[in-house]
């Protein structure tokens, strides 16, 4: 006699949501609250640098709020210069003009201002520097024009 077997239903789900993990020491959470420092990314804070930094010379020159402020995280290798940096130093920063109704553009180079600095404040130092110098090449200036603080330690 053939006893056929009754199928199988599958698990009811659990109406209860789970408290803890498979592990028994709970759900895990954010490493810090959102408006703790630490819950924002190194990227966010080097763009916050950038912007006290432009926000302190808007103030000198209204003009700057027709330009573009950009961080990149490292500057592309120019093929046609070799394919390598050679004995150049890797910049911090450049510009782009002005052209066909784009504004000009003040970059910012994320990775190699991060590399030549230790803390936060010799971080901001540096980037109000990149940012001075290239503010003055777009604007045809000299750095001391631009900010009289700039190269004041």
């Amino acid at each position: 006699m053939d006893n056929p077997v009754p199928p199988v239903s599958p698990r009811a789900a659990d109406p209860r949501p789970r408290r803890r993990d498979r592990h028994g020491r709970g759900m895990r959470g954010p490493v810090a609250p959102p408006q703790v420092p630490l819950a924002a990314s190194r990227a966010e804070v080097f763009a916050d640098l950038v912007q006290d930094s432009v926000e302190r010379l808007e103030r000198r020159w209204p003009q700057l709020a027709d330009i573009d402020f950009v961080i990149l995280e490292v500057p592309r290798l120019e093929l046609g210069r070799g394919g390598s940096w050679g004995d150049e130093a890797v910049p911090l920063g450049g510009t782009i003009a002005a052209h066909d109704g784009r504004p000009g553009r003040v970059v910012v180079y994320r990775r190699p201002v991060e590399i030549r600095t230790k803390g936060r404040d010799e971080r901001a130092a540096l980037v109000h520097e990149v940012v001075v110098e290239q503010v003055a090449e777009l604007l045809g200036l000299t750095p001391e024009t631009v900010d009289p603080r700039y190269g004041e330690d």
